[in-house]
């Protein structure tokens, strides 16, 4: 009995060593997840978020500056496609498209930075300014040209926001609770606002460059959506290979915005399409069947970027054959149903119609068949005068 005790008073022990050991090895760890968070910690405070030359670096790169100086002076030159022959990866024009696209995705991060950047500086001044303008270009615009009035009546917001927006704008700011920029920081909050109105302008310069240049680089692509709407999304997406590897529900959404009601009915407005609500299709297509057809769009639009990123058709037949098919189908949609034919009546039966044999026919026939008794009650007797309702038959 005592060697069972002793045996239990030893497990006990152990068990008790093992907690002990426990915490041990979870003070370490948490001794170096601090460690961690500390220098993560560091590493954020020194980078400067007051200076806008630490937080936004691409246009001082040296890459930005090269594509940029290119495109201006292809642009100058016009388009020449005097290359046909050659093999479209070793282009020169071809590779700096495709640098234009990589740097068109950074000037976009880029401007998202940007306005961060001027969203926390300015939300001192007009915290509600975010929500009600969701578009980093337009805010940017809008904040330069507030500045530090309080008044929103003295400024004039026309042509930078949609009329029913500007009114919510100046209303929201009357009841404010932002208090006016120090000067130096609106000095940045300006040069901020600058520099993502330089970059936005520098993005609508590489786009124009390859929207110049798509009827030779995407000919099918161009034939369906046009060489504008062609350039966005294979800017969005970055570059042909990466635009003819996504499936269509992704190209739909390309360049779709989140939009601003101002508290309006959402009724009328279109959701869940991008750029391809630019497309003469898409325009020309009555209301009720646009989102069809921006599917349907998107389907060809990813099927022609992928004949184009293997070069399968240069001239471009197969994007207008597309083009021709989604015009037929819309065509298709909009036909009214074929009319109601009259239903004659049948041919009335002349003759009772021929009940056809089998199990189940001969089943019913013994079901309702009269029987062996019934017939004898039925049976009348020769020579035996019969009883009747009508009093007593006599034979004659």
């Amino acid at each position: 009995m005592a060697t069972l005790a002793d045996s239990f008073l030893a497990d006990l022990d152990e068990l008790s060593d093992n907690e002990a050991e426990i915490p041990e090895d979870n003070d370490v760890d948490a001794a170096d997840m601090e460690e961690d968070v500390d220098g993560d910690l560091a590493d954020l405070e020194n980078l400067n978020y007051d200076d806008l030359d630490s937080v936004s670096k691409l246009q001082k790169t040296q890459r930005y500056i090269d594509v940029i100086q290119k495109v201006e002076e292809a642009l100058k030159m016009g388009s020449d496609v005097s290359t046909q022959g050659v093999d479209l990866e070793d282009d020169p024009e071809y590779q700096l498209i495709v640098d234009c696209n990589a740097l068109s995705v950074d000037i976009e991060n880029e401007i998202v930075i940007i306005h961060n950047f001027i969203r926390d500086k300015y939300r001192l001044k007009f915290p509600e300014l975010e929500s009600l303008v969701h578009h980093p270009i337009d805010y940017a615009r809008v904040v330069k040209k507030i500045g530090n009035e309080m008044d929103l009546t003295l400024v004039d917001l026309e042509g930078l926001l949609p009329s029913a927006i500007i009114m919510v704008v100046s209303v929201t700011a009357s009841t404010t609770t932002g208090k006016p920029l120090p000067e130096e920081v609106l000095s940045k909050t300006v040069e901020a606002c600058d520099r993502a109105l330089d970059l936005d302008s520098a993005k609508k310069k590489v786009l124009d460059f390859v929207e110049s240049r798509m009827g030779y680089i995407a000919p099918n692509l161009s034939a369906i959506v046009g060489s504008a709407v062609a350039a966005k999304l294979m800017g969005t997406a970055g570059g042909l290979a990466s635009l003819a590897k996504m499936p269509a529900c992704n190209v739909q959404l390309l360049g779709a915005k989140k939009k601003n009601l101002a508290g309006f009915s959402t009724a009328t407005s279109q959701f869940r399409v991008g750029y391809l609500e630019q497309t003469e299709i898409f325009q020309t297509t009555p209301p009720s069947l646009r989102m069809r057809a921006c599917r349907l769009l998107a389907a060809k639009s990813t099927l022609a970027a992928r004949v184009d990123s293997i070069r399968g058709d240069p001239s471009g037949n197969t994007g207008r054959a597309f083009k021709d098919e989604i015009h037929k189908k819309i065509e298709k949609w909009q036909e009214p149903p074929p009319a109601k034919q009259p239903k004659p009546l049948p041919v009335p039966d002349s003759e009772p119609k021929k009940k056809r044999g089998g199990r189940r026919l001969r089943k019913m026939k013994e079901r309702y068949a009269i029987t062996d008794m019934r017939k004898l009650a039925n049976r009348m007797q020769f020579g035996v005068p019969e009883e009747s309702s009508l009093g007593t038959l006599h034979l004659h």
